[in-house]
């Protein structure tokens, strides 16, 4: 065999570009001052972090991980941001801080499906308003227009507001917030020059899945910082008290999901109640030969509800499955009695919520072709849509006005397409869902594509896209593509790369926010045919014909 070491492959040699558009992506006041390139297996075993994992291992994960030199006083992440990265300390301190800015100010709060987690007023007036044929989210966030880049990250701490907590060597930085999908709550800066290790979140999962020990690091880490947080957000325990919340995290186990992962089996014994952190949870019951789809769990819900409030249910009534990665809250059965003992309350919202169960999986066992639609919706994404573009094909007659309302509000430039996947009369057009739990926010390195506001809007700020196609590449749904503005980057751009090179940007459905109208494509359709669907519930009654 030659001594010549071997040249990159295609797929390494993405990801290193990918590794360089997304840390140059600063003005010269970021304080990036220098970042490495694909760490090797030696580099790795010397940081006490990688101790353990042997060298294949840390060669599969190496192209997922860099090192970074930062100058004293950067500012390395923001509140209230979505991103995939984590942060190790090698030298040096990192100081983190609220703000100042409220959470109700700032959209800084979970995103939960509210017509199913939130029981009574809360869910009736969940900002959903009827325009046209369907439903679009109406609420607007005030704009900021920025003044710079700005290196956006990822982190769950819980400080209060003006106080800061120091973190040196040897600490981890952002794990919580990377693996959850749950918004940050604190701004993190240098406060010396610093050397960061920077791990992306398929590189962690793979680190906390081999290692035992790196995994009870990361959840004494979560229960420290952000359990309590957590769990004071979830619909089931928002109007507990601090002690009660602070008693109940001590008590509670931390369940990390592989996509397709059992749970629980339908006739085992139950003993514990889930709360569903991130991630989809599939519950199924037997039915015929086989098995239905009978409902599913999204952030914010409990699962284990009927077996404790029922007499004498002592068993799983359904066997539960993560549909892809899954971050779950195991609380046990002898923990929740004592629970409801103290807060008479939450024993009601678990009979509420047993009641819904019971009853969503009576009606898909009644009507299997239901049941086959909320398969065929966790397998595609649909139940992560918060306002997902459906046009009826028994009323459309091709005639194309709502792409041209698109276009027409968006300067010549539609930002949808109308075509997709269809089910029944419905066709889903190939259009932003507006995800609860959007992946296209993983990885911007400017910030640029955002949720703009709670719930509603997933949008892209044209001022400091970069053109990278990060979004693009992460959209399950093809609902974002990159458009050629017509124009070049100036000589004065940051990155250096870009300049003289022609500019292209991100471009996907914004709702029509900023038109003071709702979304003209429903608004315009001749034929009343399109709608805006913020729930399967919705996609179903249309299927069904019952609106």
């Amino acid at each position: 065999m030659s001594d010549e070491v071997a040249s990159p492959g295609k797929t390494e040699f993405r990801r290193l570009e990918q590794y360089r558009d997304r840390w140059s992506s600063f003005d010269n006041e970021t304080g990036l001052i220098e970042i490495s390139d694909k760490p090797n297996v030696e580099e790795l075993k010397a940081i006490e972090l990688f101790e353990g994992f042997d060298d294949r291992f840390l060669e599969k994960i190496s192209p997922d991980i860099s090192i970074a030199r930062w100058s004293e006083g950067s500012v390395l992440f923001e509140e209230g941001t979505y991103i995939d990265l984590a942060f190790y300390v090698l030298e040096g301190e990192v100081e983190v801080f609220v703000e100042g800015v409220g959470a109700e100010a700032t959209g800084n709060r979970p995103i939960f499906d509210l017509s199913r987690t939130v029981i009574g007023t809360v869910a009736a007036d969940s900002s959903k308003t009827a325009v046209g044929g369907g439903t679009a989210l109406m609420r607007k966030a005030t704009r900021v227009a920025p003044t710079r880049i700005t290196f956006l990250s990822t982190m769950d701490f819980d400080l209060p507001e003006g106080v800061a907590a120091r973190l040196g060597k040897g600490e981890l930085i952002g794990e919580i917030g990377s693996m959850s999908g749950w918004p940050q709550s604190v701004t993190a800066r240098t406060a010396s020059e610093c050397r960061l290790v920077q791990i992306k979140v398929a590189a962690l999962r793979l680190m906390k899945r081999k290692s035992k020990t790196l995994k009870a690091r990361l959840d004494q880490l979560y229960r420290e910082r952000s359990l309590a947080v957590q769990l004071k957000s979830t619909p089931l325990f928002q109007g507990c008290t601090e002690v009660f919340v602070e008693a109940l995290k001590e008590n509670v186990e931390l369940v990390s999901c592989e996509p397709d992962e059992k749970i629980v089996t339908s006739g085992e014994p139950a003993d514990c109640l889930y709360l569903v952190r991130s991630g989809f949870v599939k519950l199924t019951q037997g039915f015929a030969d086989g098995e239905i789809a009978v409902s599913y769990l999204s952030k914010g819900m409990t699962l284990g509800e009927v077996e404790f409030v029922v007499e004498d249910l002592d068993n799983w009534q359904s066997t539960a499955k993560s549909v892809e990665y899954a971050e779950l809250v195991k609380i046990p059965r002898a923990v929740v009695e004592q629970l409801v003992q103290n807060q008479p309350e939450i024993a009601d919202q678990l009979w509420r919520t047993a009641t819904d169960r019971i009853r969503e999986a009576g009606f898909a066992r009644r009507n299997v072709a239901a049941a086959e639609f909320t398969e065929v919706a966790l397998r595609t994404g649909l139940v992560q849509g918060n306002s997902i573009l459906a046009i009826d094909l028994n009323a459309c007659t091709r005639c194309d006005d709502c792409v041209r309302a698109c276009a027409a509000t968006h300067e010549g430039r539609p930002r949808f397409v109308r075509e997709g996947n269809k089910y029944g009369n419905l066709l889903v057009a190939k259009s932003c869902y507006h995800c609860r739990d959007p992946v296209c926010l993983v990885g911007c390195p400017t910030g640029a594509i955002h949720r703009s506001g709670v719930g509603e809007v997933v949008a892209v700020d044209e001022e400091v896209c970069i053109g990278c196609s990060n979004c693009a590449n992460n959209c399950p749904y093809d609902a974002i593509v990159m458009h050629e503005t017509g124009s070049a980057w100036p000589e004065d751009m940051i990155p250096t790369g870009l300049r003289g090179r022609d500019r292209a940007v991100a471009s996907k459905c914004d709702l029509c926010e900023d038109t003071g109208h709702g979304p003209a494509c429903v608004s315009n359709c001749p034929q009343g045919c399109a709608f805006r669907i913020g729930s399967l519930e919705e996609f179903q009654a249309l299927l069904s014909g019952d609106v």
